[in-house]
């Protein structure tokens, strides 16, 4: 199972940019505080570099900027590339399956509150499946499970 669950900040915001075949991406990175310390020291922050597309990518570059809190659920993927040096090197980042606002819209670290949706319902996602895809669960008492 490769699955990844990770809330922090934006170090900048993001841009959408489109494939040669007008596919929508964007990439960014998220400060991500680890949930320990060692006794007598600060918190270690990581850097976690995403990719999301599509849909995705066009909801995170229309509703966050740098210094937004974001969640982000996603799976782990890996890529190799040679560098500039003809060194093999290998990069790691999470493809953003779902992204979700978190904290609230009074966080003054967030700028500008336009970034938020102004309707007063729960918070708020993007997931690309749709409604179509869950079917009911019976009523009686004949659980599958």
């Amino acid at each position: 199972m490769n699955k990844i669950v990770l809330m922090g900040r934006l170090t900048a915001t993001p841009e959408l940019r489109t494939t040669p075949n007008g596919t929508s991406v964007t990439s960014f990175t998220i400060a991500v505080q680890r949930d320990y310390a060692k006794a007598g020291e600060e918190r270690v922050t990581d850097f976690i570099d995403i990719v999301a597309w599509r849909g995705t990518a066009e909801f995170v570059t229309k509703y966050f900027t740098k210094g937004s809190m974001i969640a982000v659920a996603g799976s782990l993927q890996t890529r190799s590339y040679v560098d500039k040096n003809g060194n093999n090197r290998k990069a790691f980042e999470v493809l953003a399956e779902n992204v979700y606002f978190t904290g609230s819209k009074r966080d003054s670290s967030y700028g500008d509150d336009s970034s938020y949706s102004q309707s007063s319902a729960p918070a708020a996602s993007y997931s690309s499946g749709s409604t179509g895809d869950f079917e009911s669960i019976p009523t009686d008492d004949d659980l599958p499970f």
